[in-house]
């Protein structure tokens, strides 16, 4: 018997799931199966389902799955949530599952998907893809651009740069499909899952910035030399305002957000930005010889004790030269967190950055409240990891074990 040609083109077939993965898609279509025999709206239907932007193969996996169930509605709900969609993977998935599902008899109207517009001169736009991960404390961000090898010579520039000292590494990787699933899912297991997708612009601003400040530091040359088709392909650093992408403030209502920005700092978000257990332990020695001092004997006086205490180390921890850093930090976080469409947080950070910013800050001044923040939910930390240790004396001072902060205000 002769030998079957090979089919011409790649396989159709999506990279297969981790069994987890397979496990919570199982379990999303079925939420789906029951809210639409419930006869639930659209909106209702896209609660239920988390497509992945940063990645493809999943979102491959979802609309096959969905592309399972004849129901009228499906389509509408396929193009609500992949319709804008532009790379060549999940346009092509999204078509092929309309496609099979007016082969089933489903009603796909002809003018459902939007037409790709075609551009002279302009790159597509999934030349000019961003990823970015938030910045962690030590003023370090990953930045991965993606878009075809014809660009730059492979298809995805991985970056790790350091906002005070430039670039960290930088590596150009050229991976086919399965290695691109492989790629992404390394990154989830490093604890890069939640990458952002701001404009590329912002993307180039900041590795811009991290090459002309140190153009000699490690894998800026990388960069460097591929720097021209980065910013006529990704955008120009000049695109790229913060402050002019974020709303104004108003402010009368900068003391208040200031204010609320302690709580902010639990979020994790922020996480990396908490002082570590050898930083902080020295300053919970502190709290508790404020606690338990026979000189002290209301808990009022036990309290300004407390807050002096917490004031010194966060001017310790965070000290005031390097006060501007944490304000641009706190800055670039708000425009994500703008990003993530939380408002509210990121006018509290704003605000926050605003402060920390201020010329006129002093020692005077009293610690800003979001780096006290820090110091204090360090210390509810430390607080809690010596627990078994020792037994917590309930005290007005420090909260109990079901409170949200360790010491009180």
């Amino acid at each position: 018997m002769a030998p079957q040609k090979k089919t011409k083109g790649r396989s159709q077939t999506p990279v297969p799931l981790a069994p987890a993965a397979e496990a919570r898609l199982a379990g999303q279509v079925a939420a789906v199966t029951a809210a639409l025999a419930a006869g639930a709206d659209l909106a209702e239907l896209r609660a239920h389902l988390t497509p992945d932007p940063a990645d493809p193969q999943w979102d491959v996996h979802l609309m096959a799955a969905l592309g399972t169930l004849s129901h009228p509605v499906i389509p509408a709900l396929l193009v609500s949530l992949f319709g804008e969609a532009q790379d060549k993977l999940r346009r092509k998935a999204l078509k092929r599952t309309l496609h099979l599902l007016k082969t089933r008899g489903v009603a796909v109207a002809e003018d459902l998907l939007p037409r790709e517009e075609a551009t002279v001169g302009a790159p597509r736009p999934e030349t000019a893809m961003a990823h970015v991960t938030p910045i962690f404390g030590n003023g370090e961000s990953y930045i991965i651009l993606e878009g075809p090898p014809e660009i730059l010579g492979g298809n995805f520039l991985v970056s790790l740069i350091n906002d005070r000292e430039g670039f960290r590494d930088c590596m150009l990787l050229n991976l086919k499909r399965k290695q691109q699933a492989e790629f992404w899912d390394h990154l989830r297991e490093q604890g890069l899952q939640n990458l952002l997708l701001p404009p590329p612009a912002h993307a180039v601003a900041m590795l811009d910035a991290a090459y002309t400040a140190h153009p000699d530091a490690p894998g800026a040359s990388q960069y460097g030399a591929l720097r021209e088709k980065i910013l006529q392909h990704w955008g120009r650093p000049e695109d790229a305002d913060l402050e002019a992408a974020l709303p104004a403030l108003d402010t009368l209502e900068q003391p208040r957000l200031l204010e609320e920005s302690r709580r902010l700092a639990a979020d994790p978000l922020f996480h990396s930005w908490v002082p570590g257990p050898e930083e902080i332990n020295p300053w919970l020695t502190k709290v508790k010889e404020a606690q338990e001092s026979p000189l002290v004997l209301s808990d009022q006086q036990k309290q300004v004790r407390i807050d002096v205490v917490l004031d010194e180390a966060t001017r310790a921890l965070y000290p005031p030269e390097t006060l501007t850093d944490w304000s641009r930090r706190l800055l670039t976080t708000a425009y994500y967190l703008h990003l993530l469409e939380r408002e509210e947080d990121s006018r509290v950070a704003r605000a926050a950055a605003a402060d920390l910013a201020n010329p006129d800050r002093s020692s005077l001044t009293g610690a800003n409240p979001f780096l006290k923040g820090l110091v204090q939910f360090a210390l509810r930390l430390a607080w809690e990891a010596q627990k078994p240790q020792e037994p917590v004396t309930p005290s007005g001072l420090v909260a109990p074990p079901d409170s949200s902060l360790l010491i009180r205000r």
